[in-house]
């Protein structure tokens, strides 16, 4: 099992901090909803851990707060191209030093968390406006 010991600093800075940049970009994809969309990210992070397996690198990731360095991002399409940067780059670390199983625990985790945010408030009547599944769509792309 792959543990937060077994990343440096900066390493695991990464992988913690890409699932809530997900969930940032999914809550700025569309106008409207946002404060509801970031209580709902801190929020499923507890609830998406509780419906995943038993996982030494998601316990460690969920026993922290989320934070998001958003510095890097001026604007919500400068967060969108980070946020699925990050996760390109922390998926790659993942197999590098995670098994198999916990790349896809992982993947489970970013998507669930994104799906929630996304789901948070409605918009225009819809469950999750077109620029939010736009944007779970680039999540899911980056994350295959």
């Amino acid at each position: 099992m792959t543990a937060k010991a077994d990343f440096t600093h900066e390493e695991w800075q990464l992988v913690a901090e890409a699932p809530p940049s997900a969930g940032l970009a999914v809550a700025t994809a569309s106008s409207g909803g946002t404060f509801r969309e970031s209580f709902a990210l801190a929020k499923a992070y507890a609830e998406v851990r509780k419906e995943q397996g038993q996982s030494e690198l998601l316990d460690a990731l969920v026993s922290e707060r989320p934070k998001v360095k958003h510095e890097h991002a001026h604007s919500a399409g400068e967060l969108h191209d980070y946020a699925l940067q990050q996760l390109r780059d922390a998926l790659a670390l993942l197999h590098a030093k995670a098994t198999p199983e916990e790349v896809d625990d992982y993947r489970g985790f970013v998507l669930a968390v994104a799906n929630r945010v996304a789901h948070a408030h409605k918009e225009n009547g819809a469950d999750v406006a077109p620029a939010e599944q736009a944007m779970l769509d680039e999540i899911s792309a980056a994350l295959a």
